[in-house]
């Protein structure tokens, strides 16, 4: 038996172990520091030509964008699909599971960090071998055994190993959470973009059932004139033709458009049988986009955010590989009572306990540690790349957007005067045919092009406005990331 004052000096020693593992673990940790970017002062399409589309800046930091951004547009329809979608969206619902997942992660192994405790209480009855006696008698001996006791066990973390794994952890986790953040934002900005082509299948759908009507006249004036010899055949030919195509279009506006109403449903968690949106056909004007710099960009868009945190984790790794490379030290102790009689196991001769220290390290393992060092160290050059990708990407779709945005409030300007000039040639191809001056065919010219130029006119809306959700998507960043 060891004397009394072992005790003390083991406790001496767990202290000072204890001690020696923190000042090891901050000593042997991975230095971290964000990707350098070179992020330019300004975007480059942000110049006088997208004054009208980029509010300037305001004393003191910028526009400030509301949290609901989409209220710019002030549609009330498209409020209350946004709130549909926050509550019903599946893929933000696997976003907070997965968010949910690593902060378990987080709290699983930083509790590696503190010690384990255990219990255990058995109790057996055994028979051992036996001899057979001259009278024929046998001496076995049955025993029986009963055992109460606690065990702990505590890996100080010497080398950074279980604080890297927690650092590493800790950073996934808020990768998920902003995470989530850009998966809501990606989520309002599809919702928009979804409805807003609803809406422009509205609207086409509109124009062609009113050019059906001014088709379907046409057609019986030509029907007319051919009956009183003033027209052939052929123009009431092409009066039809023209009209059934018209028909076929408008088919493929109601599908587009039901298939966009579908689409929504899905986005917004219900079936597309229980989802139904009274039509419109009206396309809210696109709003100013508050003016950013490209620093800012950085700070606000929560999938940039996510990036870093990946790099975070994977330098963080490193450090854990390197870590094994040196030994693992555990401190563990039981204490109990073990004895043959129930009734009295709880006395001090039935007294047992035990405490000391094990170190365990790998002599040799064939470069396994070497090429995991290697892996990690290739794994994080490869999320710091998949950051600056990121990050480029980011700034790359503000420009592309400023440029279509400018370029496109411009072409709807003169797509809209390129109707009006359609629209007055038709007015004199009209009076001249009705006078017998010139053939159907000029009509149905002149026609097509008035239509091709009111469904141009759409369509540019609508990128328009696509256009400037993505720009809002860009800045409208508002979330809480989780504490750095």
């Amino acid at each position: 038996m060891l004397s009394t004052p072992f005790f003390p000096s083991s406790a001496r020693l767990a202290l000072s172990l204890a001690v020696l593992a923190l000042l090891g673990a901050c000593a042997s940790r991975q230095p971290y520091e964000r990707p350098a970017m070179d992020i330019p002062p300004a975007f480059k399409e942000s110049g006088a030509a997208a004054q009208g589309l980029w509010q300037p800046a305001q004393p003191g930091g910028g526009q400030a964008v509301p949290t609901a951004w989409w209220s710019l547009y002030g549609d009330a329809t498209l409020d209350t699909l946004q709130q549909q979608a926050a509550a019903g969206n599946q893929n933000i619902a696997q976003s907070v599971a997965r968010l949910r997942a690593a902060q378990a992660a987080v709290a699983s192994s930083s509790a590696s960090l503190l010690p384990s405790l255990g219990a255990s209480a058995s109790s057996s009855r055994a028979r051992s071998g036996s001899t057979l006696q001259a009278d024929g008698s046998s001496n076995a001996r049955i025993s029986t055994s009963h055992s109460l006791g606690l065990n702990a066990s505590w890996e100080l973390d010497l080398w950074g190993r279980i604080s890297g794994t927690v650092d590493a952890a800790r950073a996934s986790a808020q990768a998920s959470a902003d995470d989530l953040a850009a998966m809501r934002l990606s989520v309002q900005a599809t919702v928009a973009q979804t409805y807003f082509s609803l809406r422009a299948a509205e609207a086409q759908a509109r124009l062609l059932r009113e050019t059906l009507d001014a088709y379907a006249r046409s057609w019986e004036l030509t029907r007319n004139r051919q009956a009183a010899g003033v027209a052939s055949l052929a123009d009431v030919a092409q009066a039809e033709a023209q009209y059934k195509g018209t028909q076929v279009q408008l088919l493929e506006s109601e599908t587009n458009r039901s298939q966009l109403e579908h689409a929504l449903a899905a986005l917004v968690g219900q079936a597309p049988a229980a989802f139904s949106l009274p039509a419109t056909a009206e396309l809210p004007a696109p709003p100013a986009v508050p003016a950013q710099l490209p620093s800012q960009l950085l700070e606000r868009r929560p999938d940039i955010a996510a990036a870093e945190r990946r790099v975070a984790a994977a330098n963080a790794q490193i450090g854990v590989a390197r870590a094994a490379f040196f030994p693992a030290l555990t401190l563990s102790g039981s204490a109990g009572y073990r004895g043959s009689e129930l009734s009295n196991l709880l006395r001090a001769p039935n007294l047992f306990w035990s405490l000391g220290p094990a170190l365990a390290v790998s002599l040799f393992d064939g470069g396994a540690r070497n090429a995991a060092v290697e892996s990690a160290r290739a794994s994080n050059e490869q999320a710091a790349a998949a950051y600056r990708l990121t990050v480029l990407t980011a700034l790359q779709e503000v420009e592309d957007n400023l440029t279509a945005a400018t370029a496109l409030a411009q072409e709807q300007q003169l797509q809209a005067e390129a109707l009006a000039a359609s629209q007055r040639a038709l007015d004199v191809v009209n009076n001249q045919y009705r006078a017998g001056t010139v053939g159907f065919l000029n009509v149905i010219t002149a026609q097509a092009s008035v239509l091709s130029s009111q469904r141009s006119l759409i369509d540019v809306k609508n990128r328009r406005l696509a256009a400037v959700n993505t720009l809002l998507k860009n800045v409208a960043g508002n979330w809480e990331p989780l504490a750095r």
